[in-house]
């Protein structure tokens, strides 16, 4: 017995010899979770910096020179376009603008009668407008008791337009039902709302610079039942708070009427 304990107080000597040896090394104890080394995070953030910069260019580039979404907010284009439709208009069409200049890209056609054009308001050119194209450069438009005639053509109205004022008024009323002859000059386009004893369109602002086109209305990808009395967004930097509450309560109020306020009916209806 006392020497089988003997024989083990020399091999744990000899154990203790040999991990205390200089030469010798012992490996690190390896975690569950692999540590990144700085290089490795900085790489992953350029990853996602560089595809949120990619994806921003894309969307700025498709919006520019494309495809552009507009919300209709008023009913001069009613009943073929209702306040609260959400369209997509397409850009290059009649050739997208480059920015900050007067050049455009070269067009697929030119707008013609019957196109429902997106176009900054000629009186304030930092509004969208949208209206139906009626006549084209060298065409000639009169309107006599609300009829609109081109070039001696009696015009029918649009599937979807409409009259809500039985009234007629005269010349010293103002143009809205009655106006011209006039021939349209070259490079204007002359623009009607759909809804024609409520739009102020060419009847009072005259033809339509060509070079204030945006696009031509497409198709409406949403369209929301706005009801008086609905919440609206107040954006003020004076009260940041206010207004991050007032966003979030729109959003809120949105999504529990989602039901019966989309009008689903209307979603990817072709715009003629």
């Amino acid at each position: 017995m006392a020497r089988s304990s003997g024989s083990s107080r020399a091999v744990i000597k000899e154990q203790r010899r040999t991990r205390s040896q200089p030469g010798s090394k012992r490996k690190p104890a390896v975690s569950g979770a692999t540590a990144q080394s700085p290089a490795a995070s900085k790489s992953v953030i350029r990853e996602y910096a560089e595809a949120l910069i990619i994806a921003g260019v894309a969307a700025f580039l498709i919006k520019t020179f494309f495809i552009q979404a507009f919300r209709i907010p008023s009913g001069s284009m009613e009943d073929t376009l209702l306040i609260g439709d959400f369209l997509l208009v397409n850009k290059f069409i009649y050739g997208a603008r480059i920015p900050l200049s007067d050049v455009r890209l070269p067009a697929i056609r030119e707008p013609k009668p019957g196109d429902i054009i997106v176009f900054q308001y000629p009186e304030d050119p930092t509004k969208d407008y949208i209206k139906r194209c009626i006549a084209v450069g060298g065409q000639t438009v009169e309107v006599r008791d609300k009829v609109v005639d081109v070039d001696g053509v009696k015009q029918p109205l649009p599937p979807l337009a409409k009259h809500i004022d039985p009234d007629l008024l005269s010349r010293a009323q103002g143009p809205r039902d009655d106006w011209g002859p006039v021939k349209i000059p070259a490079g204007t386009l002359f623009m009607m709302g759909d809804n024609r004893d409520n739009s102020k369109d060419s009847r009072f602002w005259g033809p339509l610079d060509r070079r204030l086109v945006r696009g031509k209305a497409l198709i409406i990808y949403m369209s929301w039942d706005e009801q008086p009395g609905d919440p609206e967004v107040l954006w003020t930097l004076d009260d940041p708070l206010g207004s991050l509450t007032s966003i979030l309560y729109e959003v809120a109020f949105d999504l529990v009427h989602i039901p019966w306020r989309v009008r689903w009916g209307r979603i990817g209806h072709l715009i003629e």
